[in-house]
């Protein structure tokens, strides 16, 4: 397979490795977007969260918990981010989670700076949505 984050995990790539779990590996990010980004992935490749078992989902958020103690260390905030699937904006096919530590003059904004506007649902718009999503 030609997946970047599958070869950290198999070595073939070197990587400043946090900590590592049965199931998921931290690891510095190469290209960060701030001091401190780190990535926390589980080591079987999956593409999306739902494809990988309730035991890797719960190793892998647990060891985010864990690391984010440790960059919410160096600026006080950190961003927690997922793109689940390529339309998301995941760029490599791999579960990955961002750690970004955030400071209030880092630019960034918040998440609905993102898009250009917000939806605006009539009621039944929402029931219908609510329907649809609700478990």
């Amino acid at each position: 397979m030609d997946c970047i984050f599958c070869k950290i995990i198999n070595g073939e790539i070197k990587s400043k490795f946090l900590k590592e779990t049965d199931n998921s590996v931290s690891f510095l990010d190469a290209f960060p977007l701030a001091l401190g980004h780190v990535l926390v992935i589980p080591k079987k490749h999956h593409q999306k969260i739902q494809d990988m078992s309730s035991e890797e989902n719960a190793d892998l958020f647990s060891l985010v918990q864990q690391i984010t103690s440790k960059v919410d260390n160096i600026t006080g905030s950190t961003l927690i981010a997922i793109h689940n699937g390529k339309d998301a904006g995941q760029e490599i096919p791999h579960v990955h989670v961002h750690l970004v530590p955030r400071s209030k003059d880092d630019s960034a904004g918040a998440i609905h700076s993102m898009f250009n506007s917000s939806l605006k649902l009539s009621e039944s718009e929402m029931n219908e949505l609510y329907q649809k999503l609700k478990i």
